[in-house]
């Protein structure tokens, strides 16, 4: 059966499989443009997503706009998403359990978007999608490719903010998805869409 948008945002809103749900002001599904060939998964709403039922609208949020903007990109030429979709209280790292319940979620964003490229924001992100045994500080930068999607792990705009001394490598990552977006001739797709 082929899941839709419409079900998986009534999925979430509703979702009682962890017990995050108990906690949340609100489920948030994840938001852009829903055929994207670029998504960026984080690791969970932090208090602000959380009220708004929106992704990165706080001060990672304000960051991750201007990463996109460093490549000539924005909010509506990507998707946006995280691991779980409920906030860990006190903006925790998710339970494995956590993330586990939501994944199925995730796996059907993938189907519906079908993204050429992920970049996976933070440990958590990297470790549910390229890998357990991913280390953020040492994998960072790398591409990983799987099921011909490829995903490059970098740092969380959350940990930009508290040491401004990653955020070099973040933006050396953010070229590169823009010279891996040329390579799959998905840059010239996407302009080419925006000009109609």
């Amino acid at each position: 059966m082929q899941v839709s948008w419409e079900d998986i945002r009534q999925r979430v809103q509703s979702c009682t499989s962890c017990k995050l749900c108990e906690t949340r002001t609100k489920a948030v599904l994840g938001e852009g443009k829903p055929d994207a060939a670029l998504m960026f998964v984080g690791e969970g709403p932090g208090r602000d997503e959380d009220l708004q039922g929106r992704p990165f609208v706080g001060a990672a949020g304000r960051l991750l706009d201007r990463m996109l903007a460093s490549i000539c990109l924005d909010r509506e030429d990507v998707y946006i998403t995280n691991v779980v979709k409920c906030r860990p209280p006190g903006n925790r790292v998710p339970e494995p359990s956590e993330a586990e319940a939501c994944l199925g979620y995730l796996r059907a964003q993938f189907v519906l978007i079908q993204p050429k490229i992920i970049v996976c924001l933070g440990a958590t992100a990297a470790r549910h999608l390229c890998g357990p045994d991913i280390r953020i500080t040492r994998d960072r930068g790398v591409w990983h490719e799987k099921k011909g999607i490829w995903m490059l792990p970098t740092y969380h705009p959350a940990a930009l903010l508290r040491d401004v001394s990653k955020k070099p490598d973040s933006y050396q990552d953010m070229q590169a998805v823009r010279v891996k977006l040329i390579e799959l001739a998905i840059e010239a797709e996407t302009r080419s869409e925006n000009a109609e």
